[in-house]
């Protein structure tokens, strides 16, 4: 499995972005999700997650309310908006994929078995 993650930017504060994650190889239809970030000198924070075939959505605390996931099956992509950014938003977005996934540990990085190379979103004030 390959995933390709796209659409990161210098964007000013309380800007957007919809970041993108294509996927290919393997059944991606037996896959979830997940979008993580890394700021320099910080652990990988988990930003969401969403189960491929039954659109079940998981959001981490620091960016309940502002983002969004979503999936286009035919496409074989999932997406990422990001709303009202803010400095601490700033950092490096992973794209994850993972086939044995539940709720309880959608959350944990080493649950994820595929990796994309992460799009840089900088957020200016």
């Amino acid at each position: 499995v390959q995933l390709q993650a796209s659409g990161g930017g210098l964007v000013q504060v309380g800007g957007s972005l919809r970041l993108s994650c294509a996927v290919s190889g393997g059944r991606v239809g037996s896959y979830a999700l997940g979008w993580f970030r890394q700021a320099p000198g910080k652990d990988r924070e988990f930003v969401a997650s969403i189960n491929w075939s039954g659109g079940d959505i998981y959001y981490g605390d620091s960016v309940k309310g502002r983002v969004t996931i979503s999936r286009d099956k035919a496409k074989k992509t999932a997406y990422l908006e990001v709303n009202n950014l803010k400095p601490e938003d700033t950092a490096a977005y992973y794209c994850a994929a993972g086939s044995r996934l539940i709720s309880s540990n959608m959350a944990n990085p080493h649950a994820y078995d595929y990796w994309g190379q992460g799009t840089q979103v900088t957020v200016s004030s």
